[in-house]
């Protein structure tokens, strides 16, 4: 079985998002399968700079009228598992971030330079590589979402293609005007092709073309086919029938292990989680809080949007200051919260402290040290800090939907004494809410020994890829027919 992964992000390579941890933890549980899958990345400088083994594969020369567009070969670091780069200078290799310059404002040329990813991936599924061709195109979110349109007009045999859609806020939406640069002929501009009220949506093109879609969580799957979360997809998805499907994101439990994780200042493990203490005083010092192994420590490591509440966070600051727990943040988004948080952590100082930004050994560190991590959201298509979070012993606060409430188990009276409570769920998207899990959070927290039981519980879970990846394997051998000799498992089918 060979598949071609496409994706906008690939840790450590290329990260602003949980993108990137699912487009290197996958493809490397399906190479350990047995599948033979390729990478496919935009050449991004820090790619460039870290890709392993570099060398050049083919060079493109001109394509949608952008020059020198060089594919490079190598390897994804610390892997086997081999990986492309698209090398096109002129729409890479600038200041700023992925998507948007460093004043935050997205790039003016974002179509082109996600169509030059998904064109430079159809050349390669047409066999423009004469040593190795898919058998499946895994196209990623919507800056893959023209590569199954593309392969769509090829006469068969083609490659199958899967499409996953991460996030249904983040369409890849332009005007009409763009087609022509990006390679799309004009006749495709309608319902039943791109056009989403009245622009050019690459992730409808993703959803309306590819042969098998999925989406990140069983139970997103089923709220992506309501008009409150469809985000104005619901019904081209529910059109898909049985080719819709959801398939829990995992976790790489080798980079997320508490018991080898390079960041933390020291080990530890569900048997004897005594090195707890001491990242917890370590994260203390770091942020400037008092040190005191009794305090709460609340944790929040997230994008600053409304998707996430960090707005109805901000609100419940001032009562847990009150209550006596302390709060830290590490994280980036919206210029007006990064703010709102600045202001509380100089009016509660000891108490709470942000940091503005996101760094990974930050990120790992307030895992380790927080006792309680809060990963609440207005929706979440599936959601990785939570797992992170119980893998580490920190139990989460999060809410009833998506993939949140498809990874963590209430502590109700019942889950409690059978044992297989994980953390705290609240179900209305508003501060009372928020407030009554946590508090809940808190009074447990101070019974030691039933804190102790959950974080065991919670530590026990397996979250990793080799359950979700004998999924996609189904998927790809569903969407191909090319059979392998694998045990397999069925996918999550979402009928309509």
């Amino acid at each position: 079985m060979r598949v071609l992964f496409v994706t906008a992000e690939l840790y450590p390579l290329a990260k602003s998002g949980g993108l990137a941890d699912v487009s290197s933890a996958l493809p490397r549980a399906l190479a350990r399968s047995g599948v033979d899958i390729h990478i496919l990345l935009p050449g991004y400088p820090g790619a460039l700079k870290g890709l392993k083994s570099p060398r050049i594969e083919a060079r493109l020369g001109s394509l949608l009228g952008v020059e020198n567009v060089t594919l490079v070969s190598g390897q994804l670091p610390n892997s086997q598992v081999p990986l492309w780069l698209v090398d096109a200078p002129s729409l890479y290799c600038r200041d700023g971030g992925l998507y948007q310059d460093n004043e935050g404002h997205d790039w003016a040329d974002n179509a082109l330079r996600f169509a030059l990813l998904a064109h430079v991936a159809a050349r390669i599924a047409n066999g423009l590589l004469n040593s190795w061709r898919p058998d499946v195109v895994h196209a990623n979110d919507w800056h893959a979402g023209l590569l199954p349109l593309l392969l769509s007009m090829e006469e068969s045999p083609r490659p199958a293609t899967v499409f996953t859609l991460h996030n249904l806020a983040f369409q890849g939406n332009f005007p009409r005007e763009v087609l022509s640069a990006v390679g799309v002929p004009d006749h495709f501009f309608n319902a039943n092709g791109l056009e989403h009220y009245g622009q050019v949506s690459f992730l409808k093109a993703g959803v309306r073309f590819g042969d098998k879609i999925t989406t990140v969580s069983p139970t997103y799957a089923r709220e992506a086919l309501t008009p409150e979360l469809g985000f104005g997809l619901d019904a081209v998805l529910r059109s898909r029938g049985t080719a819709f499907s959801g398939i829990l994101n995992g976790i790489d439990d080798e980079l997320w292990n508490p018991s080898t994780d390079a960041y933390l200042p020291q080990h530890y493990n569900a048997l004897d989680i005594s090195g707890k203490r001491v990242c917890k005083a370590q994260l203390q010092m770091e942020f400037g809080l008092e040190v005191n192994a009794e305090t709460p420590l609340l944790g929040f490591v997230s994008r600053l949007a409304h998707q996430k509440m960090a707005d109805v966070i901000l609100e419940a600051i001032p009562t847990f200051a009150a209550s006596g727990a302390q709060f830290v943040l590490v994280g980036e988004g919206d210029h007006s919260l990064e703010q709102s948080f600045e202001v509380l952590s100089q009016r509660y100082p000891g108490s709470v402290s942000v940091h503005i930004g996101y760094t990974e050994d930050l990120a790992h560190r307030l895992q380790a040290g927080a006792d309680i991590l809060l990963a609440p959201a207005r929706f979440e298509p599936c959601g990785l800090t939570q797992c992170y979070a119980s893998r580490y012993g920190t139990l989460p606060v999060v809410r009833r939907t998506g993939g949140l409430v498809d990874t963590v188990i209430d502590a109700t009276k019942a889950s409690r004494s059978d044992r297989t409570a994980t953390g705290f769920v609240f179900d209305e998207a508003n501060l009372s809410a928020l407030l009554d899990a946590t508090v809940r959070a808190l009074a447990l927290y101070k019974e030691p020994l039933a804190w102790r039981r959950m974080q065991l519980q919670s530590m026990g879970q397996d979250f990793g890829w080799d359950t979700s990846a004998a999924k996609y394997m189904d998927l790809y051998h569903e969407a191909s027919g090319v059979s392998y000799p694998f045990t397999t498992r069925g996918s999550v089918a979402i009928n309509c």
